[in-house]
C-alpha cells in the first residue's frame, strides 16, 4: 500500500516533485547521472528523473482509466447476462468468446493502427478488449448468485431488472470484483507500456515508461542501468498491486491465519 500510495503522489505532485519540465531538453544527449541530472538524460536530453515522475502520471493514470472503464462495460454486462439468461446469455457469452480468440496485443495494435494512436483511441481500445475478460469473471461468478433463494423471493416480489443486477446481485458479487479490479489493472498497465515500447501507445513528447525503455534501450550495451529504471518501476508496482490483491481476497475469504 505505501509503494502504490508512493507512485500515486508522485503522480498528483509531479509539477511539485520533477526538477525541469516534462518536454524540457536541459543537456547534452545520454549524460551520466551527476547532481544537476540525478539519473542522467535520455537520446533527446530530457532529464531521466523527470521523466519518469511524469511517467507515473500519464501510465498510472491512463491504464486506471482503462481500468475504470472496462470494468462498468464488462461487469454490467456480464451481470446482466447471467441474470436475464437465455438467449441474451448465450449470444453474448458466443460474441465474448469470439473477441477473447484474438491475441489481446495483436487485436489492440491492428485497432490503434486502424483508429489512430490519440489518447482516447489508446483508451477506448484497451478498455473494450479488456472488458471481455471482465464480462467472463462477473458472469461466472453472478451465475452463482441468482440462483440463491434471496435472488428468487425478489423476482417473486416483481422487482425490476435493475434492481435485481445492482440490489442483489453486484452487492455480492463485489468482492471478487474489486480482487480483479486490482488484477486487470496491471494487465492494464502493462498493456499500455508494451503498447508504448512498440511505438503505438502514448505517444511522444508525453512521459511514459514504456516508450523510454524503448528510447534508451541502448544503453544497456554499454553497461548502463538507466533503460531499467522506468522497467523497474512498471515491475515494482505491479508487485505492489498484486500483493494488495491477495491480502483483500484473503480478508474477503474469511480464512484466518
Amino acid at each position: 500500500m505505501l509503494i502504490i500510495l508512493l507512485y500515486v503522489g508522485g503522480a498528483i505532485l509531479a509539477p511539485l516533485i520533477a526538477p525541469f519540465a516534462e518536454h524540457e531538453v536541459v543537456a547534452d544527449q545520454f549524460m551520466p547521472w551527476s547532481a544537476t541530472n540525478l539519473l542522467g538524460t535520455d537520446n533527446l536530453g530530457r532529464d531521466m528523473f523527470t521523466r519518469l515522475i511524469y511517467g507515473a502520471r500519464n501510465t498510472v493514470g491512463i491504464a486506471f482509466a482503462v481500468t475504470v472503464i472496462a470494468f462498468v462495460l464488462g461487469s454490467t454486462f456480464g451481470l446482466l447476462a447471467a441474470t436475464v439468461g437465455g438467449w441474451v446469455d448465450q449470444l453474448s457469452s458466443r460474441f465474448v468468446d469470439v473477441m477473447m480468440a484474438i491475441p489481446a496485443l495483436i487485436f489492440s495494435l491492428l485497432l490503434l493502427t486502424i483508429f489512430g494512436t490519440s489518447i482516447i483511441s489508446l483508451v477506448l481500445v484497451i478498455a473494450v478488449i479488456d472488458s471481455t475478460r471482465v464480462f467472463r469473471v462477473a458472469r461466472a461468478v453472478a451465475q452463482t448468485i441468482v440462483t440463491m433463494d434471496f435472488v428468487e423471493a425478489a423476482r417473486l416480489r416483481g422487482e425490476s431488472l435493475f434492481r435485481l443486477v445492482f440490489r442483489e446481485v453486484l452487492p455480492n458479487a463485489l468482492a471478487p470484483l474489486i480482487a480483479e479490479f486490482g488484477l486487470r489493472f496491471c494487465f492494464v498497465f502493462l498493456s499500455i507500456s508494451a503498447l508504448s515500447f512498440l511505438g503505438v501507445g502514448i505517444q511522444p513528447p508525453m512521459a511514459d515508461w514504456g516508450s523510454m525503455v524503448r528510447d534508451n534501450a541502448a544503453l544497456i550495451t554499454f553497461g548502463d542501468v538507466t533503460p531499467l529504471l522506468p522497467a523497474g518501476a512498471i515491475a515494482l508496482l505491479a508487485v505492489a498491486v498484486n500483493f494488495v490483491v491477495d491480502w483483500f481476497l484473503h480478508l474477503a475469504s474469511g480464512l484466518k491465519e
